[in-house]
């Protein structure tokens, strides 16, 4: 005969107490919830190394210490597998980790196992040569493929010495021969390039992969070359010019020298107007200096040709000249001699005869002239005079 349950006794039931471990969890809210999920390995998305109040998350360390759990062989073999895994999602930092790891555990000595952790362990006896040969096989792969870790992060150094070390293990390796090329094309090393690539080639012919690099770096060599073959014609070049214009001045008997105080000149310099021809225009950057008001103008090139006075001509008046006593006629131009002193320049003299005299110097690369109001000159040159015996 059916029972009948009442509204009230259905109530009841549903109110009845849970489980202690059903009656925890509910009366946590659902931040305090996730909390202690992702404490479980299962279900975390962050690593959290805690139980909550700040004890060892006991759950994982166990789960970490079964990796290092077995021969070395089989702790090393369970990191490169994660290692692949890492390789084959790209994430070259996790992979190369992993098989830092399994490199770690085939140098590790054998850990002898506690009698009182865990249940009794049956001995199982070893084939010690397979075990070697099977560590050999995984030692050389880790290697290799972490070579190709540290190719993708640019580690090129790094990944030329995984390479020879898988080579050491394995002079046959064309994925090491491969990747060590790669790396030394990549920092323009390219004969040793070359050299892995043909090495490879001479292993597997075919390889598809190893003769389109083969080919690459053949290209960028003939690249590399092109650009020293520029750099070196235009280094001749350039030492061409000097001694040319060495030879020109050497021939006006213009004498140069220079300091460790040099002024930075921009572009202009000491020039022929024909670079190798000694015989062509000589042009010399001038600084026109006006001592009585700490003023200056600078000619970029004043050929050997030209008279100062050319240049006064179309510099004056000066915007600064208030009292108007720079002009041409009204001023006087000196030049400090090679021994310390001065010599008036004639403003009609052309610049090549000037230097030519034998008694001032080039420093520099710059002729510096000093213009001079003629009712001030004796003054100036009275504190000219003193500042040199000061």
């Amino acid at each position: 005969m059916a029972s009948n349950i009442t509204n009230n006794e259905a109530q009841q039931q549903a109110s009845a107490s849970l489980p202690p471990g059903m009656a925890e969890v509910k009366a946590k809210n659902a931040d305090d919830l996730f909390k202690e999920m992702n404490r479980l390995p299962l279900f975390m998305t962050t690593l959290d190394e805690t139980d909550g109040d700040g004890g060892e998350n006991v759950a994982l360390e166990a789960l970490k210490a079964l990796a290092f759990e077995g021969t070395r062989t089989e702790v090393a073999e369970n990191f490169r597998q994660q290692g692949n895994e890492c390789a084959r999602a790209k994430q070259w930092t996790d992979a190369k980790e992993f098989y830092d790891k399994a490199l770690a555990a085939l140098k590790q000595p054998p850990q002898p196992r506690d009698p009182e952790d865990g249940p009794k362990v049956v001995e199982v006896e070893v084939d010690e040569e397979a075990e070697a040969k099977k560590e050999k096989e995984i030692e050389e792969v880790c290697f290799v493929n972490r070579a190709l870790c540290n190719l993708e992060k640019k580690n090129y150094r790094s990944c030329i010495q995984d390479c020879a070390s898988t080579l050491r293990l394995n002079p046959r390796n064309v994925k090491a021969f491969y990747r060590s090329a790669q790396a030394c094309l990549s920092l323009d090393k390219t004969p040793e390039a070359r050299d892995a690539c043909a090495r490879g080639l001479n292993i597997d012919s075919s390889n598809k992969a190893l003769q389109t690099l083969s080919t690459k770096i053949t290209t960028r060599q003939d690249y590399l070359d092109s650009v020293a073959k520029v750099r070196r014609e235009r280094e001749e070049r350039v030492a061409s010019e000097k001694a040319t214009l060495q030879l020109a001045l050497k021939s006006r008997s213009i004498p140069t020298r220079s300091t460790e105080a040099a002024p930075d000149l921009e572009d202009a310099t000491v020039k022929l107007a024909e670079p190798m021809d000694p015989s062509s225009t000589l042009s010399f950057p001038v600084i026109l200096l006006y001592p009585c008001h700490s003023q200056s103008d600078f000619v970029k090139a004043f050929s050997e040709k030209e008279k100062l006075q050319e240049h006064l001509d179309y510099i004056f008046p000066l915007p600064w000249d208030q009292e108007h006593e720079y002009t041409v006629e009204g001023v006087e131009v000196y030049m400090e001699t090679a021994a310390g002193g001065l010599i008036k320049v004639g403003k009609k003299m052309a610049l090549g005869k000037v230097l030519g005299s034998g008694k001032v110097e080039v420093v520099d690369g710059l002729v510096k002239m000093n213009v001079v109001p003629k009712g001030r000159a004796s003054g100036w040159i009275e504190e000219f005079k003193q500042r040199k015996t000061a």
